[in-house]
């Protein structure tokens, strides 16, 4: 595949290169301390390029973020990078994608993501998988969009964070609606199956 590198300038929308209804994955610049996280990461990015999904992702070649976009490769699915140049000193940019933008801002990084997925996934992470993955819901809450979210609790790695969701539900601090957009997902096939429910990725809708 061939890369589009561009800078975007702020509130214009990139052009796009790809055919493909995208999915977003929210996921570390990290591996993680298991091999369960890679291995899982791995195995649903394959399952997805496989339904005829492309990627939309933080544009890095390291941890589990390249993992993912490697894995919609090899399955030639395709692959939209954004990646603020700032980040580009501790984050190695993958110049192998569909698309690459290199933004100015984490604001425009998030705003393109947003804009381009149809659906949005977090995989196991750190403070920018939590943080983007909380807004897109806040987001949603706001009705901004209708879109999927969904968290992959692989090896019980958001118990915590799910917790804290239902704490807040319970405090009255999160309304219970609100709180049911972000659905919880323990297997690969749960993701799958909510996807697929949408519609064929031909006829695809946002």
């Amino acid at each position: 595949m061939n890369s589009v590198v561009k800078m975007t300038p702020k509130h214009k929308n990139p052009s796009a290169q790809t055919t493909q209804p995208l999915i977003a994955l929210y996921c570390g610049s990290r591996l993680g301390n298991k091999p369960i996280y890679q291995e899982k990461a791995i195995a649903l990015a394959q399952a997805l390029a496989e339904l005829g999904f492309g990627l939309v992702y933080g544009g890095a070649s390291i941890g589990l973020m390249g993992q993912v976009a490697d894995a919609f490769r090899q399955q030639n699915g395709e692959t939209v990078g954004v990646i603020p140049e700032f980040m580009l000193d501790y984050e190695i940019a993958h110049n192998q994608l569909t698309e690459l933008h290199i933004v100015k801002t984490m604001h425009e990084r998030k705003a393109i993501m947003a804009e381009r997925a149809s659906a949005f996934v977090a995989l196991p992470g750190g403070l920018g998988t939590f943080e983007e993955i909380l807004e897109v819901a806040t987001w949603a809450q706001l009705n901004q969009h209708q879109k999927p979210m969904m968290l992959y609790n692989v090896n019980g790695f958001y118990n915590a964070l799910i917790a804290q969701l239902d704490h807040a539900v319970e405090e009255g601090f999160l309304p219970p609606q609100h709180r049911a957009k972000l659905i919880i997902c323990n297997h690969a096939d749960q993701i799958i199956n909510a996807i697929k429910n949408l519609n064929a990725p031909k006829h695809f809708v946002i």
